[in-house]
């Protein structure tokens, strides 16, 4: 089963193509910009409280058969936050200074 590349961003929505450098990603694949985990979420995902690694790039190019985003291509359904952003506050500010793998 590949890694699901989400095309954005679910804090600000900015869009993030499958070679996007700046896309961060948390142990269930949610999705967001490397701005909004710095600013806004302080390296805490707002849907299970882990921390984010930088999402990995799909090859462009098919160097194994079957392996490349061409044939394994990205998802095209955009996701948002079910949390407001009080909540989202509230939840970063409590676990923000846990490092990721104590939390």
């Amino acid at each position: 089963m590949a890694l699901e590349l989400r095309p954005n961003c679910e804090y600000c929505d900015k869009d993030l193509p499958p070679d996007a450098t700046d896309a961060r990603i948390c142990t269930y694949e949610c999705t967001f910009c490397a701005d909004c985990v710095d600013t806004k979420l302080f390296n805490v995902c707002p849907n299970c409280g882990g921390g984010f690694t930088p999402r990995p790039i799909r090859p462009a190019t098919e160097w194994r058969p079957g392996l490349s985003v061409a044939k394994r291509p990205p998802s095209a359904q955009r996701r948002s936050l079910n949390y407001d952003n009080a909540d989202i506050e509230a939840l970063s500010c409590k676990l923000r200074d846990i490092p990721p793998e104590r939390r």
